[in-house]
């Protein structure tokens, strides 16, 4: 459904909702929305005293599911945090019929602040938010692991890691860093909890700040019961620094988190557990990325920006295994992208160099000349061109050395080698071959899909 057919019967519904007359939807603008949401904002116009309520529209995106969570569910939640004093954005309706807009929806009020992690972390509008940010969420996330289990009694309690081992099972896709990842996981599991309400998305980008701080915490679709940490190791996880060596949000450190979050909530946070947590985190982000790129490819949601994040997975990959220690003493994080010539049989320009005009067209061009969610793709599109670019000079050469040392060891392929790190004995070394080929594999795939994303450096150590 395009604009005009969500604004009326979006507007008939608000008017039964809301015991409003002649309520009237204007100016509904599609703004850049996450993965699984659309985003809108517009005016609600009451045609009885012509006042006008700025408004947020969000809207489940065509081929995205979930039988644990509803849009009413989630506007519940929402209500129950909102009494405990989490900073939320006002619920107004919901609804999960997909009759009257096309899909369940949300509709919230609006709340001034910015979510573009970027600016948050670089922007001087943003220096006194930056230095609160740490405590406020801390503070945030103690409330919202106080709500009681059974106001939010539609929420699902699921072993994590199993949960994960059966995602991965069912993109059928082989990854043995993430089978690396998993047993690690199950053989360091922290001990169990009594389940409280977990947000399972509260990281940089899910949140509205102001220039005062936090000011609503946002995209409450992924939440559940569970160990309360495990909130705490989304916010580490590297993916949602942005650039930032911080490991936290990108703006403060694993002490000044633990400090602030047992201050809150009276909880002891042990940083072996959060690191635990942290791990998951990445294995779960690597793991959504990958079914985000599904979503593109079945054709169930065509999106440049989804397509883009499926060649993130090696650097969720690159940061599990450092986090796990499965590091041999001699593997370097810091290899140069070495290209050889490419063979063609096609007459100049290469496919790179088509590739790189197409590129520079884009950043110099397209993106110059619009603005919001057409501009961000374009920048998407580019970064897309840059990679394939990469790909293309480096030829055949890294697939054929990964066949190889495959073959060495006696495997066919990546998902031989997967099924035997999950299969191995549980409490057993992994064979440190089957390591270093995982690793030389992930560092492959990193430095055409992100050259400066590996250091040598170590990650920051938790206390």
């Amino acid at each position: 459904m395009g604009t005009e057919d969500i604004a009326g019967p979006l507007g008939d519904f608000l008017a039964v909702a809301l015991d409003r007359e002649g309520a009237e939807v204007r100016r509904l603008t599609r703004l850049s929305g996450g993965a699984s949401r659309e985003t809108w904002s517009f005016d609600l116009l009451d045609a009885v005293d012509g006042s006008i309520r700025p408004l947020i529209l969000q809207r489940v995106r065509a081929g995205v599911t979930s039988a644990a969570f509803t849009m009413e569910g989630e506007a519940g939640l929402l209500r129950a945090a909102s009494s405990v004093g989490v900073p939320v954005a006002a619920v107004v309706a919901a609804s999960d019929d997909v009759e009257i807009i096309g899909a369940p929806f949300l509709v919230m009020g609006h709340v001034d602040g910015e979510t573009i992690a970027r600016r948050i972390l670089r922007d001087d509008e943003f220096v006194a938010a930056r230095a609160a940010l740490v405590g406020q969420c801390a503070e945030a996330l103690a409330g919202i692991h106080s709500i009681p289990a059974d106001v939010a009694a539609h929420l699902r309690h699921d072993d994590p890691v199993d949960q994960l081992r059966g995602l991965l099972d069912g993109l059928r896709q082989p990854h043995p860093a993430f089978e690396l990842g998993l047993r690690w996981l199950d053989a360091n599991r922290p001990p169990p909890v009594e389940p409280a309400v977990v947000h399972g998305d509260f990281r940089l980008g899910n949140l509205m700040v102001d220039d005062q701080g936090l000011a609503a915490a946002l995209d409450w679709e992924l939440a559940h019961l569970g160990d309360p940490i495990e909130d705490l190791g989304w916010l580490c996880v590297r993916a949602w620094r942005f650039g930032s060596d911080r490991p936290v949000a990108g703006v403060g450190t694993y002490e000044e988190l633990i400090e602030a979050y047992g201050r809150a909530s009276g909880r002891s946070v042990d940083p072996d557990q959060l690191r635990w947590w942290e791990a998951l985190g990445t294995l779960r982000w690597g793991l959504i990325c990958v079914l985000q790129m599904s979503g593109h490819r079945s054709g169930a949601s065509r999106s440049v920006e989804l397509a883009a994040i499926g060649r993130r997975v090696c650097e969720n990959e690159y940061d599990l295994l450092r986090l796990i220690g499965a590091r041999p003493a001699d593997a370097d994080g810091g290899l140069p992208i070495t290209p050889g010539p490419v063979a063609t049989l096609h007459d100049v320009p290469t496919a790179g160099e088509l590739v790189e005009a197409v590129r520079e067209f884009l950043k110099g061009d397209v993106m110059a000349a619009t603005e919001g969610r057409v501009r961000f793709h374009a920048q998407v599109a580019a970064r897309v061109l840059a990679t394939v670019e990469r790909e293309l000079a480096e030829g055949g050469a890294p697939v054929a050395a990964h066949a190889a040392a495959l073959a060495e060891l006696g495997f066919a392929d990546d998902a031989q080698l997967a099924a035997a790190i999950r299969s191995a004995e549980p409490g057993t070394p992994v064979p440190v071959e089957w390591i270093r080929v995982t690793w030389d594999a992930v560092l492959a795939k990193v430095r055409v899909a992100n050259p400066s994303y590996a250091t040598n450096e170590d990650l920051p150590a938790v206390p």
